[in-house]
């Protein structure tokens, strides 16, 4: 993949409703009780995502975040074959359309699976990149670090939001939805607890967002009492 879609992602991707009403409101199967109640744990994430005591705040930002790219890259693994040109033309969730934008700004015409790529192609490149995500000692993050896991997040739902819209059928058949509805919720929490994710982003699954994880958004109290050095 060439180096011009690879930082793409800086300039971003934008949002905007499909323009199509669908004839028949389409049922969300991933709301039923009987799949929403799966999870393949029962820890409280309330508790987990709290930055533990003495742990540098972007240490923590960065070893969960390159976490989360991890395990949804291994989801969407799992229905990559089933997310073709063919059945997802567009990346879609709900009556939101995600459009890829290089570093131009210019609009790149893709598929869904050519947006994930684009996304997790992206992301990779930045987690394994030493002037980014500084794993030696000594190393230390650039200024621009926590607006990075801010737009690496916001890729990163896009991915889970296309997963629940598009593919929750073939999950269900492979028994997942429960790594996925942990995944989300783990996720989810994680962002709110320091304001990664910007609500109007994550509005398209807020119905999902106050089963799986319970109400409010945006940065919690944890978000606004971290002090961080400059």
């Amino acid at each position: 993949m060439g180096r011009r879609w690879c930082l793409g992602w800086l300039v971003g991707s934008k949002a905007k409703p499909n323009g199509k009403k669908p004839v028949v409101e389409e049922k969300k199967m991933y709301l039923e009780p009987e799949h929403t109640k799966s999870r393949i744990t029962d820890f409280e994430f309330k508790e987990l995502v709290v930055l533990p005591r003495e742990i540098d705040l972007n240490e923590w930002l960065a070893s969960n975040t390159t976490t989360f790219f991890h395990h949804i890259n291994l989801q969407y693994s799992t229905i990559s074959e089933f997310c073709t040109g063919e059945t997802c033309q567009t990346m879609a969730v709900c009556n939101t359309q995600y459009h890829w934008y290089d570093e131009r700004g210019k609009k790149v015409k893709c598929t869904a699976p050519q947006y994930v790529d684009f996304v997790m192609s992206s992301v990779q490149k930045l987690v394994t990149d030493e002037d980014v995500f500084p794993t030696k000692y000594g190393r230390e993050f650039p200024s621009s670090f926590e607006s990075l896991v801010k737009k690496i997040c916001k890729y990163l739902f896009h991915v889970l939001g296309h997963i629940y819209w598009s593919h929750f059928k073939e999950t269900l058949a492979l028994e997942l939805q429960g790594h996925l509805n942990t995944l989300y919720a783990h996720f989810i929490l994680f962002s709110r607890e320091f304001g990664l994710l910007d609500p109007k982003e994550t509005a398209v699954l807020d119905d999902l967002t106050e089963v799986l994880c319970g109400g409010g958004a945006g940065g919690g109290p944890g978000a606004q009492n971290h002090v961080k050095e400059r």
